[in-house]
């Protein structure tokens, strides 16, 4: 049994070797950060949910090809990020209708939001990559060089879609001009 105050680096080396309560320990300590990107990438806290657990689970699946000298968030991060963006191009694709236009109560997985909803609806509105750079690297506070790692694109593409995206956000949103 792994104990709760483990370092991240042992917790993986047990999750690697098979043990059940390292994965554990794991999932509990990096659900809320992978829930929460999963949510503000596609708005959707049950779809976020989904996404998160088979972020999780794929992960574990190839933890084996992890290399531990590295930290496991962001390499959590880049697949569940990664995950969001895929659903949220196949949901625009799909035309999907929101929750609004249905007599349906709003999901209560949602986690709570230091900003607005306004905000929120902005950045829905956003092309998902576009969406992801902005909740990477103004959400979630990786830089520049670490979202073009995450993402596997170059840092001069994460530049121009931050760029884009906050004069789109900055255009509906008049008080994020400066």
């Amino acid at each position: 049994m792994c104990r709760a105050g483990a370092g991240e680096a042992a917790l993986v080396r047990a999750a690697q070797r098979g043990s059940a309560d390292a994965a554990e320990e794991l999932f509990e300590r990096h659900w809320p950060a992978l829930h929460h990107a999963a949510f503000l990438v596609v708005g959707d806290g049950a779809a976020a949910e989904d996404i998160a657990q088979e972020a999780f689970l794929s992960a574990l699946r190839a933890l084996d090809r992890f290399d531990r000298r590295r930290p496991l968030g962001p390499w959590l991060h880049r697949i569940a990020v990664n995950r969001a963006i895929d659903y949220a191009r196949a949901r625009a694709l799909r035309r999907e209708v929101d929750a609004d236009g249905l007599d349906v109560p709003a999901p209560e997985a949602a986690p709570a939001q230091p900003f607005g909803g306004e905000l929120l609806d902005a950045l829905a509105r956003l092309d998902p990559d576009h969406r992801a750079v902005v909740v990477l690297r103004h959400l979630l506070e990786y830089t520049p060089g670490e979202i073009a790692a995450l993402l596997d694109i170059p840092r001069g593409t994460v530049n121009s879609r931050l760029r884009r995206a906050l004069d789109a956000l900055a255009g509906e949103l008049p008080e994020l001009k400066t």
